[in-house]
């Protein structure tokens, strides 16, 4: 079964997960003028850096830009790749607040992504790596460039297509992490870039 692409309508308050887990979506979360001032402020500010990651025991260009930024004991792994975690930018800070009071939830770290055209792309996968405990909820703001977001269910066949446009907060909950893969697929059409914030709780373990 695959479900309809969400792109029109709000969806405020409303879980879309058609079932197991939880997934809220925030259309111009910031406004147009914000969210283009921020965009530019974090593609000047951040320090992107190009990365490898380890699948399947062989070492992979990442087809994105990323950068890691948090508390100082949020430190994150995945894919065979150790992320320290920078210290917060103003800009990020003034984000993090916007967010968690959104959410009602605390995070002590982001995960940046800058997808610069319609080729850099992310994977199917789960966020549910042990540091981010269990049933995360991971809060995941899009600037730039509107891309499609794939969500696969792990056993059932129903597949679910949220387009993120600039400003667009979505949030992933609940058990959404343990019965759902998620992706950012590559696209043929002309794409300007676009900047993806992932908040999340790293905890100790």
């Amino acid at each position: 079964m695959h479900n309809p692409i969400f792109n029109d309508t709000p969806c405020q308050g409303l879980n879309i997960a058609p079932c197991d887990g939880e997934l809220y979506w925030q259309k111009q979360f910031y406004a147009p003028q914000q969210a283009d001032e921020l965009f530019a402020q974090l593609n000047a500010d951040c320090a992107w850096q190009a990365e490898e990651i380890l699948v399947y025991g062989k070492w992979h260009n990442v087809p994105r830009l990323m950068c890691w930024y948090g508390d100082a004991d949020a430190f994150y792994r995945y894919s065979g790749v150790n992320h320290q975690p920078l210290p917060w930018t103003p800009t990020l800070l003034t984000i993090k607040e916007k967010v968690q009071q959104h959410c009602q939830c605390e995070f002590n770290s982001v995960l940046l992504n800058l997808y610069r055209d319609g080729q850099d792309s992310m994977g199917y996968h789960a966020d549910d790596e042990k540091e981010l405990g269990e049933n995360p909820m991971i809060a995941s703001l899009s600037f730039g460039a509107e891309r499609l977001f794939k969500l696969q269910h792990k056993s059932l066949k129903i597949t679910l297509d949220i387009r993120l446009a600039h400003g667009d907060l979505l949030i992933m909950a609940g058990t959404i992490q343990q019965h759902w893969r998620h992706a950012l697929p590559k696209t043929k059409q002309p794409k300007t870039p676009r900047i993806n914030l992932t908040f999340r709780q790293i905890v100790a373990l």
